[in-house]
C-alpha cells in the first residue's frame, strides 16, 4: 500500500522550502534593456540621499555627490553588491522557530502597517488591544513565520513612543522570528538596543535576530528616516529589506521597463550604502511595483501590471545573486472581504510562488490597498497560502503509488470508496481546508449557510480561544526590557 500524501507543506528547518522550477518572463534581450535602464539612472541621473552621513560614505568611496544627489558608477555598486551574502539566517527566541532566507526558502510574514482594522462590521483605528491580537494570531498560526513590524498601528498609544510597547509585544507573546521599528532612526536604535539586552551583542553579531524594511522615497530617492534606520541596522548586522515603492502613474513611468530599471536602480543604490557602512551586512532585494488607476488616482493592487512585476523582479534578483522579498502577499484594492479580493490576494501570491520569493510581507490580511488590516481577510488568506504550498510541494511518484490492488479490488465499473487502500488512506490523501466547503447544498443550508467570510470568523474565534502564549522571558531578561522601555518612554515625551 502505499503512503499517505504528505501534508502539504515541504521544510527544511522549519521553513517552507519552494524547489518547484522559477517561472522567467524575461529573455536575455529584455535584460540587457534593464540593464541599461539602471545604469543610466544610477550614472547619469543620480539618486538622492537626504542625510549628510550617507553623502560622506559616497565621497569618500570617490562617488559623484552634488548636494543630495548622488552618481554612481555602476560598476562600482556592482562590486559593493556583491558583498552582500546570498543566504544568511535570522534568529528567534524559541531557537526551532529561527528561519533562513535566501535559496529555496520562503519566510510568510503577516499584513503591515494598516492605520485601520476591520472585523464584521466595525472599521476603524486600529488599537493597541488590535495590534496584540494580530500578534498572537500571527504566533498561533503555523504558516506565518514572523509577525514584523507593525501589523497595524496602536492609534491609541502616544505616537512618540508607541514603538516601544509594540516591541515588547514582540518579546512577550511570541517567539517568532522579529521585525524592527524601522520607520526612524529612533524606532530603528531602540530596537537594537532591545535586542541587545534580550540576546546579548556577541549573538546579534553571529546571526541577525531582525529584519527591516527600507523604503526608497520613490523615484529616486532616500530620506532621512529611511536612511538613518538603514545604516543603524546595516552596523549591527541586522536584515535590511531595501524595497521602493513604486506604483507606475505616480511614482514611477507608465512603463514596465521604466518602472523596473527604477526599482532596480533605487534597490541596488541602497544595498550599495549598506555594505559601505558594513561589508557583509545582510541584505534582502525588495521589490512592490503595481500600477494607478488613472481615473481616480487611487493604488491599484492584484492585476496583471503587479503580477508581471512580480515575475519580473524574482529573475532580476536572482541574476543578482540576492535573497528577494516579493511585492506581495495577498495584495488587492477590494474595499470588502469578496470575490475581488480573493481574486487579487491569490493573483500577487501565485506569481510570488512562481518566481521563488524569499520573503512575503503582507501574506494575509491586506484590504483596502492597505490601509486595513482585515481579521476575516487575514485568517482566509491562510487558506490560500495552505493550497499554494500544497501545490508547490515537490512531486515525487514511487511504484507503490500505482496502487494495482486498489484497482483489482474496485473492478471494472466500480467505486473505490470502500477499497482498503481507501480506508487506510482517506483521512490525509487529499488537501483538507481549513474554510472552504466541499459539502452538498443540503448539509451546507443545515450548518447555517455559511459563507467563507462568516467562516473565517468561526475560525477566527476558535484561534483566538485556543492561544497559547509562548514560554515566558526570563525574569532579568524581562525585568531589563521592561526598564528600558519605561526609561524611553519618559526620555521620548510620555
Amino acid at each position: 500500500m502505499c503512503a499517505p500524501a504528505p501534508l502539504a507543506r515541504s521544510y527544511a528547518g522549519g521553513v517552507f522550502v519552494n524547489t518547484m522550477p522559477r517561472y522567467e518572463v524575461l529573455s536575455e534581450g529584455s535584460m540587457a534593456v534593464l540593464e541599461e535602464g539602471w545604469r543610466s539612472i544610477v550614472r547619469d541621473i543620480g539618486i538622492e540621499f537626504q542625510w549628510e552621513p550617507a553623502l560622506e560614505l559616497f565621497r569618500a568611496a570617490g562617488q559623484t555627490v552634488e548636494g543630495e544627489l548622488v552618481k554612481l558608477d555602476p560598476d562600482f555598486v556592482l562590486e559593493q553588491v556583491a558583498k552582500a551574502p546570498s543566504e544568511f539566517g535570522i534568529t528567534a527566541r524559541n531557537p526551532a522557530r529561527s528561519r533562513r532566507f535566501g535559496g529555496d526558502n520562503m519566510i510568510f510574514c503577516s499584513v503591515q502597517s494598516a492605520p485601520f482594522v476591520s472585523e464584521g462590521d466595525r472599521r476603524g483605528d486600529g488599537t493597541f488591544d488590535d495590534y496584540r491580537r494580530l500578534v498572537r494570531l500571527t504566533h498561533m498560526i503555523d504558516e506565518l513565520d514572523t509577525a514584523g513590524y507593525p501589523i497595524c498601528e496602536a492609534g491609541d498609544l502616544p505616537i512618540d513612543s508607541r514603538h516601544l510597547q509594540m516591541l515588547l509585544t514582540l518579546y512577550t507573546d511570541s517567539d517568532k522570528p522579529l521585525g524592527t521599528a524601522q520607520f526612524n532612526p529612533v524606532g530603528a536604535g531602540d530596537s537594537i538596543a532591545m535586542a541587545e539586552l534580550a540576546f546579548g551583542r556577541e549573538a546579534l553579531e553571529r546571526e541577525p535576530h531582525m529584519f527591516g524594511i527600507a523604503n526608497a522615497n520613490s523615484p529616486l530617492r532616500f530620506d532621512e528616516r529611511m536612511i538613518g534606520s538603514l545604516m543603524l541596522l546595516a552596523a549591527a548586522r541586522q536584515i535590511v529589506v531595501v524595497t521602493p515603492f513604486i506604483l507606475m502613474g505616480a511614482m514611477g513611468p507608465v512603463s514596465i521597463p521604466a518602472a523596473l530599471s527604477q526599482q532596480i536602480a533605487e534597490q541596488l543604490a541602497g544595498i550599495c550604502l549598506a555594505q559601505l557602512v558594513r561589508p557583509g551586512a545582510p541584505v534582502v532585494m525588495g521589490s512592490f511595483i503595481s500600477h494607478t488607476d488613472m481615473q481616480s488616482g487611487s493604488p491599484g493592487f492584484g492585476g496583471p501590471e503587479a503580477a508581471i512585476g512580480l515575475l519580473a523582479s524574482g529573475q532580476i534578483a536572482r541574476r543578482f545573486g540576492l535573497p528577494w522579498r516579493a511585492g506581495g502577499g495577498a495584495l488587492t484594492s477590494s474595499q470588502s472581504v469578496d470575490a475581488q479580493a480573493a481574486f487579487e490576494g491569490l493573483n500577487t501570491m501565485l506569481p510570488a510562488f512562481l518566481a521563488g520569493a524569499n520573503l512575503l510581507l503582507h501574506t494575509c490580511g491586506w484590504l483596502e490597498s492597505g490601509l486595513v488590516a482585515s481579521y476575516e481577510k487575514f485568517v482566509l488568506d491562510i487558506e490560500i497560502v495552505r493550497i499554494l504550498q500544497h501545490e508547490f510541494s515537490p512531486l515525487e511518484f514511487t511504484r507503490e503509488q500505482l496502487v494495482p490492488d486498489a484497482f483489482a479490488e474496485a473492478g471494472h465499473g466500480g467505486h473505490f470508496f470502500g477499497t482498503t487502500h481507501t480506508l487506510e488512506n482517506f483521512r490525509t490523501c487529499f488537501y483538507r481546508p481549513l474554510l472552504f466547503s466541499t459539502e452538498n447544498y443540503e448539509r451546507w443550508a443545515s450548518r447555517g449557510g455559511k459563507d467563507a467570510t462568516e467562516r473565517a470568523r468561526d475560525r477566527l474565534a476558535e484561534l483566538e480561544a485556543s492561544y497559547e502564549p509562548p514560554a515566558p522571558l526570563a525574569d532579568d531578561v524581562r525585568a531589563r526590557l521592561e526598564e528600558y522601555v519605561t526609561r524611553r518612554q519618559k526620555e521620548l515625551g510620555d
